[in-house]
């Protein structure tokens, strides 16, 4: 299957999981460094980036 660079944009870009309740929330890098994002889910602010499969 042909991989096109706009749909991974769109998939990929700036979308981090929460690490406890693994729930996908979309959001600048900076900002998920600085640590001023919460999971809606659980209310933790540990996430990582989405994985490409």
């Amino acid at each position: 299957m042909v991989r096109f660079p706009e749909a991974e944009a769109r998939r990929f870009r700036n979308v981090f999981v929460c690490r406890r309740c693994k729930k996908k929330i979309r959001s600048n890098n900076l900002v998920i460094l600085a640590g001023k994002i919460i999971c809606k889910g659980c209310g933790c602010n540990k996430f990582r980036p989405v994985r490409k499969k």
